[in-house]
């Protein structure tokens, strides 16, 4: 008899206790800081207002700053500039309201004439008018039958209110009109003390956010550029919508031309809401102003174009690409602080999202707002897909998978995204997935790469004769590997077919059929394969000798897959995704020894080889300065060593290094590192010219059989191209590390950054300004765009 499972002790729902816990304290201090901001609004919205305009007026005192002009004077020239901007522009509205005012009572007549044609255009029995009448009737009858006899009728009453002195009467005048202007000086005094006592302000905020100081220091100077370019952009922005609305109205007519394009300017702060309500003013002018109807027909398609023209042309062209903010959290942000502030936080409801937003990208404590209010992808495409399998919905899967092939490849797809599926699949086989998301996983991997191979196909035939066999070794994960990775070799010109996963017996392996095969690869998702994989590969060694054998161990930590364990295991080579699969067999297959030999465009070689015999390399003065470079490079990245390499014609040198590095010298006197032509290491950016970043040089075939980076130990290399400003690549600022290593987006545009200061001191030009990233693609199909 099976004893009954017992049930969980009491210890075990601690975790569950302290979780509700943290979301009760966190629902606490939520509803304390709305409160807060409620109650607060007096104080705050001037200062929210303060915060914002020194985040646009602040770069302009910063100029001034440093250019000599002391901070008092800087801050006082800014605001001088301001105000009589915004005294400029208030006037001449001024002086348009005014006009406006004057003329509206001239305009009744075409309105009323309008209203009547079109009353006369709708007059005649409609479809409810029947039914209304019927309503009118009844409600008369109804009224007679409850009103019974005579009704006495009601008493007028008036009440007579008490005299008003003239001092009260003077309050209640002045009170709507004072209100505004002490919020507005209170703005101002706040923006003078932002500007004047920025420093110590920042100062301040890293006391109190405490902690790591590099991340506070990087979140805080990030959040600042980011805010302050965002409110440049928009107002860019703004203008350049309002400017040609205001030139438009006056061309075609409407009168207050300038207080419409000035009211558009500022309405566009407002999300969504702000074009349309300015839009409705100039309609409703044109509609009263025109007896016919072409000034209407003008003003909506002026206002149609510059709509699609800021929304598709210049919004791009400021904003770049870039994600920022879902269409979601902005009506949502729109409500709140309406809510919270009224009118004053719609207007701000957009500025203050970006800030909360961009400091969630900053502050791990608040990471939370960048997942409530950002466009970008809130799970990686791989996980999508995988959710996407565990709910049965394997058609989404498959159109998350082929947007990512056109951006990239087939191969690409199956080693970055399809074997991560298989990998977090391999994970929570045992710990979270039931029988049933087991059953969706395969079936749903089986359709998705069904799709695929129809949508893509290899150019050999089907029945073409294998020259690769790739073999399951365990389970169904293993087979779903081999199924990518046979996919991805057919697509290579390689033919390949695959096995299913059996018990490692003579009569299993016998039944391979491998006869003609030229490379067996053998595939593994489990954690520890090498006793199986072992034991596979000799059997197969020694039913066919002459197959080549590689091992796919998918779910083994990089960093242990070094040429020891290889060799223990008996394997040709060991590989740990598709890509490199694929590469590894295409050499074996085709036979090829050695790296990829690189080919350098003989113009470009003869610019090189110009500008390089232009560079005293034997100037002692130089070389102390790029050993220097050097050394900072290793110093910053925590890399074992760094050297900086010029590319020649037949040979590369090493003109720069960290520290010694093994390797023959010339004998031309200048005693420099000399590479030979078939170990190429700079020139490997020759193609594409981009930087190059490999984690593990293991991993990577042509760098692994490089004879100078095994000589120098290498296993991690990145590598960033030296160029002129006319774009002629000089050669390579590389990184050696002796571990695995990888660097992220940021850390390469540094090493791009400081190749450039190599170039300058190569070249004495001035340093080639690096690329911006390519920006994340946004999963919210509407949203605010936030500049990087």
């Amino acid at each position: 008899m099976i004893p009954p499972i017992p049930p969980p002790s009491e210890p075990a729902a601690a975790p569950q206790q302290t979780d509700v816990v943290r979301l009760a304290a966190a629902l606490v201090i939520a509803a304390i800081v709305v409160a807060a901001l409620y109650l607060g609004q007096t104080i705050l919205i001037p200062l929210a207002i303060a915060f914002l305009i020194s985040f646009v007026l602040g770069p302009l005192v910063g100029w001034m700053a440093r250019r000599g002009v002391p901070r008092i004077l800087g801050v006082a020239l800014t605001m001088a500039l301001v105000l009589a901007v915004l005294g400029g522009i208030g006037t001449v509205v001024g002086v348009q309201v005014r006009s406006l005012s004057e003329q509206l009572p001239t305009y009744q007549s075409t309105i009323r004439a309008k209203i009547e044609d079109l009353g006369a255009r709708m007059e005649g029995p409609g479809f409810l008018e029947g039914a209304l009448r019927t309503v009118d009737t009844v409600q008369e009858e109804v009224a007679e039958a409850v009103g019974g006899g005579d009704e006495v009728p009601a008493q007028r009453v008036r009440v007579i209110p008490e005299p008003v002195s003239p001092f009260e009467t003077a309050i209640l005048w002045l009170t709507p009109v004072l209100a505004p202007l002490v919020t507005a000086g209170i703005v101002l005094v706040f923006v003078v003390l932002i500007l004047l006592d920025q420093g110590d302000l920042r100062n301040r905020l890293l006391r109190m956010l405490g902690g790591n100081l590099y991340r506070s220091t990087d979140a805080i100077e990030e959040a600042g550029k980011r805010i302050s370019k965002y409110l440049v952009m928009q107002l860019i922005v703004n203008v350049s919508y309002g400017i040609p609305m205001a030139l438009g109205l006056y061309l075609i007519g409407v009168p207050g031309w300038l207080l419409w394009g000035v009211l558009a300017a500022v309405m566009r702060f407002i999300p969504y809401v702000g074009p349309v309500l300015s839009a409705v003013f100039p309609l409703s002018l044109a509609f009263a102003v025109d007896p016919g109807w072409n000034m209407v027909l003008l003003t909506a398609g002026l206002i149609l174009v510059l709509e699609l023209v800021s929304n598709n042309i210049v919004e791009p062209l400021l904003y770049g690409t870039s994600t920022g903010l879902s269409a979601l959290s902005l009506i949502a942000a729109a409500t709140f602080w309406t809510a919270i502030w009224g009118p004053v936080g719609l207007v701000l409801s957009t500025p203050l999202t970006v800030c909360l937003l961009v400091v969630g990208r900053y502050l791990p404590q608040l990471s939370i707002l960048e997942t409530l209010l950002g466009s970008s992808p809130a799970l990686s495409r791989q996980t999508r897909i995988y959710q996407r399998l565990i709910a049965n919905d394997p058609d989404e899967a498959i159109e998350i998978a082929e947007d990512v092939i056109e951006e990239s490849s087939v191969a690409e797809f199956y080693s970055d995204e399809g074997m991560e599926v298989l990998r977090q699949a391999s994970t929570d086989y045992l710990n979270n997935a039931r029988a049933e998301h087991r059953l969706r996983i395969a079936s749903g991997m089986d359709t998705l790469l069904d799709s695929l191979r129809e949508e893509y196909p290899a150019d050999i035939p089907e029945d073409a004769p294998p020259r690769v066999a790739c073999i399951a070794g365990k389970w169904e994960l293993d087979r779903l590997a081999c199924e990518m990775l046979a996919h991805a070799l057919r697509l290579d010109g390689i033919a390949a077919t695959e096995r299913a996963a059996g018990s490692i017996t003579s009569r299993h392996v016998a039944g391979l059929e491998l006869e003609g095969v030229e490379v067996v690869l053998l595939s593994f998702f489990s954690r520890q394969p090498d006793a199986a994989a072992r034991n596979l590969a000799r059997r197969i060694r020694a039913r066919w000798p002459g197959v080549q054998v590689v091992l796919g161990f998918w779910g083994v930590p990089q960093d242990q897959l070094d040429g020891r364990r290889r060799e223990a295991l008996g394997a040709d080579a060991v590989v740990a995704s598709i890509e490199e699969a694929v590469a590894r067999i295409v050499r074996m297959v085709t036979h090829a020894e050695g790296a990829a030999e690189v080919v350098q465009d003989p113009q470009a070689a003869a610019t090189r080889t110009e500008a390089l015999r232009g560079v005293a390399l034997d100037d002692a003065d130089l070389r102390e300065d790029l050993d220097d470079l050097a050394k900072r490079a290793a110093d910053v990245f925590d890399m074992r060593a760094a050297a900086i390499l010029a590319i020649e014609a037949e040979h590369e040198l090493v003109i720069g290094a960290s520290r010694d590095l093994p390797g023959a010298r010339t004998s031309d006197g200048r005693d420099l590192i000399l590479l030979p032509h078939a170990a190429p290491i700079a020139a490997q950016l020759l193609a594409d010219g981009e930087a190059l970043m490999v984690p593990d040089i293991e991993r990577d075939p042509d760098l692994a059989e490089n004879p100078v980076l095994r000589s120098w130990s290498a296993r991690a290399f990145a590598a960033a191209p030296i160029r002129r400003t006319d774009g002629v690549i000089l050669g390579a600022l590389a990184l050696i590390h002796g571990e695995t290593r990888a660097l992220d987006e940021d850390e390469m545009r540094l090493l791009e950054s400081l190749a450039a200061e190599v170039a300058e001191r190569l070249t004495g030009e001035a340093a080639h300004p690096v690329s911006e990233p390519e920006p994340t693609q946004p999963s919210a199909l509407l949203g605010q765009q936030v500049p990087e």
